[in-house]
């Protein structure tokens, strides 16, 4: 091989490199040095076409047995969890789809009422975000912060794109439309600032891709008690890496999943031990908007602490 072709990878230019082991230490509000949040997917499909996650195989369209598996968690699975974070006094992140309010809208004011962050979310998980030019990228991103803030009086700062499915413009054209911080990267257990072309940048706030229920109980087949303790685990191990440094753990959770009975009751076991972690005050229960106004802070007092 050449030489000439020994040079640096294509890079996305949106942050350097920084091992975790070389940053500036701070602590979360009353001293805690885990941050956790619960990021709560409440997702839309359309019937008869499009994306969607399955339980079973996919059959023609229309495929029932999926779309209707899904629907299980509009109509029961959510009410079920918003039951459990109201016996804990957990708030969440509710990361909605905007078509939510055409078919469910009682379900989005049930989130208001809790006090819970609405986090953009797309207008619905059948559809990609990535494959949109950039001028229908950009009228989505505006059309749900305005339909969230006309329904809901929730100025929307935050996004996850459905499928987190990203085009290359995705980061400067959330920060060009109002929004403060992106769910999409999983690269980091801090908060990240993130370049973009109008100069504003963007936070990344760490967003699981391994403790959530998508990935783990319908790509791996994993059983609820086994997820319940991967929660646990995840956890515990993370309290003891946050003597050194403040961390972020996100558990991101889907109640057509975590809703149904069975794994519910698992749930319940898990969010208990995190609960007992916060009462000690090793936890700080949040949300990542809540995550962005404490780093901003730090920011703000010194421009180069998170460089």
């Amino acid at each position: 091989m050449s030489a000439q072709y020994l040079g640096p990878l294509p890079d996305h230019g949106r942050f350097a490199y920084r091992p975790i082991t070389r940053r500036a230490d701070y602590r979360w509000p009353n001293g805690a040095r885990l941050a956790v949040y619960l990021g709560f997917n409440i997702e839309h499909f359309a019937f008869g076409e499009g994306l969607g996650a399955g339980i079973g195989p996919g059959s023609p369209q229309p495929d029932v047995l999926n779309f209707s598996w899904r629907e299980y968690g509009n109509r029961v699975g959510a009410w079920r969890c918003l039951e459990l974070f109201d016996q804990l006094g957990l708030p969440t992140a509710a990361l909605i789809n905007t078509a939510l309010y055409d078919h469910c809208p009682e379900l989005v004011s049930a989130l208001v009422a809790r006090g819970d962050e609405l986090v953009g979310h797309g207008h619905s998980n059948a559809e990609r975000q990535g494959v949109l030019d950039e001028a229908a990228e950009r009228e989505l991103l505006v059309l749900c912060r305005e339909r969230m803030n006309a329904a809901s009086g929730a100025d929307a700062r935050g996004w996850l794109s459905p499928w987190i499915s990203e085009s290359r413009s995705t980061p400067d054209l959330l920060s060009e439309t109002g929004y403060t911080y992106t769910l999409n990267w999983c690269h980091d257990d801090q908060p990240v600032r993130m370049r973009t072309r109008d100069g504003q940048g963007l936070w990344a706030v760490p967003y699981p891709q391994e403790l959530n229920d998508i990935p783990m109980i319908v790509a791996r087949q994993m059983d609820a008690k086994d997820f319940a303790q991967m929660i646990i685990d995840n956890t515990d191990e993370m309290l003891e890496q946050a003597r050194a440094q403040p961390l972020v753990q996100g558990i991101a959770l889907h109640p057509y999943l975590v809703g149904q009975p069975y794994r519910l009751r698992h749930l319940r076991r898990a969010l208990q031990h995190l609960c007992a972690a916060r009462d000690r005050g090793e936890v700080w229960f949040t949300t990542p908007g809540a995550i962005c106004d404490h780093v901003d802070g730090l920011a703000l007092n010194d421009p180069a602490f998170f460089a």
